[in-house]
């Protein structure tokens, strides 16, 4: 064993979590539930396999070689075993603690370290600068570079994923939701209850349109509506790229900003965020000043949609304007963390239903991952890509007018699957909040 390779089993041994480990039966009950061993039938692409390997090198029985450290990479991360774990294992922890030891002995190529210097240091957790990202997207989508770079064959210097991936981004902004709402916004109608939004980094950028619809369709539904000052990014992206010391920084400075807020809940309105908001307790769980605000947080975390259906008077939606007035079809598409990790798949579904004129069809395997998951489709493309065309076999099957989903990340991914693999060419994917606020006749 090389001292490099020592030094990460050492590592390794000191992050990883044995007794859950061991609490794996090797029963099998993740495999089907696992999208990377669905689509190559390799014992070491599923939940199973990647802790055999996990506990092999912390039992010392083998090396954590290059091998070992793409399986731990080739992992969506989309916790789909978890809800099919009869022995309730927490994967979702072990794959960020494998691999947050990896990135600790990581040697990555000089450009690799800047990029990842920049984004997870220097634009993620900075609103600010995030806004001006915002503005130099808006000028080169608007102002006709984005047409002079596409014609001139510039973008062929990048790979394919990357160009496939420009084409279908959406409008960037520097005005995000306080900018366009302000910081309060009153409920409309007797209050039901006082609740803050979490507005996220990037979808505050590239979906702030769908962020100023949460904090209309929350005020509609009676709830008083605050946006803390100094909430920045929720750490998820840096969790799941092994930058675990970055995200428990960026969640203390979430925890202190939502803490003194007088709010009954934390909304988010995107699943990946939820997802790692709802796991700040454990995030936090060894730091004595903040497991118990960091336990408080995460308690009141919840998505839109579930907000909406308990506890919310929820607005007449009427049915969107079709030319024919046949019933319109809708499908939906689950965000992996909403439904597995925030037990979320019935409310988004419910809502939907509540749509005059709607038809809804359950897409088949709609609770299968889609290959965004954060960055995943960036970094491993052709896995992402096998993913998403399957995924588009299932979608195309429905024939939907609107493909809705509870993710940005998500969103993206379909609809680079319908530009890609769609058959039907009306089908529109949007965010179900979108869709839910246009449907409550507000356009």
């Amino acid at each position: 064993m090389n001292r490099a390779q020592g030094s990460l089993t050492g590592t390794l041994v000191t992050k990883l979590d044995y007794e859950q480990l061991t609490n794996c039966m090797r029963c099998g009950f993740c495999l089907p539930a696992c999208p990377t061993f669905r689509e190559t039938g390799l014992e070491a692409e599923s939940p199973r396999g990647r802790i055999a390997l996990m506990k092999a090198v912390a039992d010392g029985i083998m090396k954590p070689d290059q091998t070992f450290q793409e399986q731990m990479s080739h992992c969506l991360g989309c916790r789909a075993c978890e809800p099919a774990c009869p022995a309730d294992v927490k994967y979702g922890q072990l794959i960020e603690q494998a691999r947050d030891a990896i990135e600790d002995h990581a040697h990555h190529s000089a450009p690799v370290t800047g990029i990842r210097k920049l984004m997870f240091k220097g634009m993620f957790p900075h609103r600010n600068r995030l806004k001006w990202l915002g503005r130099a997207l808006t000028v080169y989508q608007k102002s006709g570079v984005r047409a002079i770079v596409r014609a001139s064959g510039l973008m062929k210097v990048f790979p394919k994923h990357l160009r496939e991936m420009e084409r279908i981004l959406p409008d960037g902004t520097g005005k995000g939701v306080v900018e366009q709402l302000g910081r309060i916004i009153p409920a409309k109608g007797d209050p039901i209850a006082r609740v803050a939004l979490f507005r996220g980094c990037i979808m505050d950028v590239l979906f702030a349109g769908t962020n100023v619809n949460t904090v209309k369709l929350l005020t509609e539904a009676g709830f008083e509506v605050v946006i803390p000052e100094q909430q920045t990014c929720c750490g998820a992206l840096h969790a799941h790229s092994g930058e675990m010391d970055l995200a428990r920084e960026l969640a203390r400075v979430n925890v202190k900003a939502f803490e003194e807020a007088g709010i009954a809940y934390i909304v988010s309105n995107a699943g990946g965020c939820g997802a790692q908001l709802v796991g700040y307790d454990h995030l936090l769980h060894d730091d004595p000043e903040f497991h118990e605000p960091g336990k408080r947080f995460a308690s009141r975390v919840i998505d839109i949609s579930q907000l909406l259906l308990q506890f919310g008077r929820l607005p007449k939606f009427s049915e969107p304007i079709e030319p024919d007035s046949m019933p319109l079809k809708v499908t939906y598409q689950d965000s992996c963390h909403l439904r597995n990790v925030m037990k979320g798949a019935n409310a988004p579904r419910q809502l939907i239903k509540r749509v005059a004129n709607v038809q809804f069809i359950e897409m088949k395997e709609a609770d299968r991952c889609c290959g965004s998951a954060g960055i995943y489709n960036v970094m491993q493309p052709d896995m992402a890509d096998q993913i998403l065309e399957h995924k588009m076999e299932h979608a195309n099957q429905t024939n939907a007018r609107y493909l809705l989903t509870s993710n940005p990340g998500c969103l993206l991914q379909m609809k680079l699957g319908v530009e890609k693999y769609g058959t039907n060419e009306k089908v529109e994917v949007k965010h179900i909040v979108d869709f839910l606020y246009e449907s409550s006749g507000n356009k």
